[in-house]
């Protein structure tokens, strides 16, 4: 894969990516999980390649009071919440606080959970082969806390998987993976929407559309 690959969008860049993950196919152990709403599409193709379960892992990032776009944490999928506790000692962030923030996050990481979900339980991960798909990573902050979180979740292999990244945070995530998988490592990076043609936002409705789609075709195999 060329350094400086650019998509057509992100169902094209996942199969791309699919190809990269073909050690992965027809394995009964594998389910690959999605951060929506972007990775979404690009997970779908990933999971109907490898014939492999879709579903959703929600990150929400816990900001720092006053100063939003700065993480002291994250919350994912099943209620683990990470803090970066250097953060919160180095700002004088109180427990109240981060209570605060954390409730107010979870309000909204279980509203996500309902509205791509509904009923079904988050999926089980015990000693499975995880596979991680986002659109991209620029810093990679997000992808990092739903490494974190997944491992108290005690999977058998966490794999990250993206169409394109800054080439340092794939460096990054290698120390946290098992496996990281970035078809794309451009120079310099800038930002992830740059190597796509389209980056139109992904819709609520195109998550659960593809979520059913994939479900559906899981319960009828060709």
């Amino acid at each position: 894969m060329a350094a400086r690959t650019v998509f057509a969008d992100r169902r094209q860049a996942g199969r791309v990516l699919a190809r990269m993950l073909g050690a992965y196919a027809d394995r009964a152990d594998v389910i690959v999980l999605a951060l929506p709403r972007g990775g979404v599409p690009v997970a779908y193709e990933v999971a109907q390649a490898l014939h492999a379960p879709l579903d959703v892992f929600i990150v929400r990032k816990l900001g720092v009071p006053g100063h939003e776009e700065y993480a002291m944490g994250a919350l994912a999928t099943g209620g683990m919440r990470v803090l970066n506790d250097s953060v919160v000692r180095a700002l004088g962030i109180s427990q109240a606080a981060v209570e605060a923030v954390t409730r107010s996050e979870q309000q909204e990481l279980a509203r996500r959970e309902r509205l791509y979900r509904g009923d079904l339980p988050a999926p089980e991960v015990h000693d499975r082969t995880v596979i991680l798909v986002d659109d991209g990573l620029a810093t990679g902050s997000t992808m990092l806390a739903a490494v974190k979180a997944l491992k108290t979740r005690a999977p058998g292999r966490i794999v990250v998987a993206v169409p394109t990244a800054a080439a340092d945070t794939c460096e990054d995530l290698r120390r946290e993976a098992d496996e990281v998988i970035c078809a794309s490592t451009p120079e310099p990076f800038r930002a992830v929407g740059l190597w796509y043609q389209d980056f139109s936002q992904t819709s609520d409705e195109e998550v659960r559309a593809l979520l059913a789609q994939a479900r559906q075709d899981a319960a009828h195999p060709l």
